[in-house]
């Protein structure tokens, strides 16, 4: 945890999409899988805000609050070449009043690429609910090469008053996953394979949150 009390972090991971009657891939198959752990069940409800303008999602940044999981929180994600770095923060008070942290709001305003921004002029612009099954897939030690999640997911664009649903896949990289980003690409490449053998296909989107507002 940094002196700002946030937990601090990159992801690695692959989205795909799938239909609803798409079973799940045999991950077994995947380079240094060995055992894939019980399905894991979490409700997941998160509301993301942004400035009038959009200004955070011009700067790949994302902004939420979310409910319910092992991460739940106030996040910041910003989007880039090696991955998703993302900053957590502790839940506020569970409530339908979605105020922005001292801390949270701190780390806003320091970030060079929102100069200039109005951070507390931000409001909820979606709100992205997730029934999630989550499962570990370990290797030989029993450590974690990645954790792969089928999610069901039923989004609200507020601006727009839109809803859509989907079905999603998404393998986020462990800590016994490669170090090495070709060694990475490898394994993201024996994933889509066996993805594609189960009938996916990798995601249009880049996340949920530009899925919800059709960008």
């Amino acid at each position: 945890m940094t002196a700002d009390g946030a937990e601090r972090s990159i992801e690695i991971e692959r989205k795909y999409d799938a239909d609803d009657a798409v079973s799940l891939p045999d991950w077994t198959r995947l380079p240094g899988v060995v055992t894939i752990g019980d399905a894991e069940a979490r409700s997941l409800d998160a509301r993301y805000l942004d400035t009038g303008d959009g200004a955070l999602g011009r700067a790949a940044i994302a902004l939420r609050r979310r409910v319910g999981g092992p991460d739940e929180g106030w996040h910041i994600k910003r989007a880039t070449a090696e991955g998703k770095h993302e900053a957590r923060w502790p839940l506020d008070a569970v409530d339908d009043d979605v105020i922005v942290p001292p801390a949270v709001a701190a780390a806003l305003a320091s970030d060079p690429a929102l100069s200039g921004i109005d951070i507390g002029a931000v409001s909820v612009i979606a709100r992205i609910r997730n029934e999630r099954t989550a499962y570990a897939l370990r290797d030989a030690d029993g450590m974690l090469v990645a954790e792969f999640v089928d999610d069901r997911v039923v989004a609200m664009d507020l601006r727009r008053g839109i809803e859509t649903r989907w079905r999603e896949w998404e393998l986020e990289l462990g800590p016994a996953a490669p170090a090495d980003p070709a060694a990475q690409q490898e394994l993201f490449a024996a994933a889509d394979a066996l993805v594609a053998a189960a009938g996916g296909s990798p995601s249009a989107s880049g996340s949920k949150l530009g899925r919800a507002l059709g960008v």
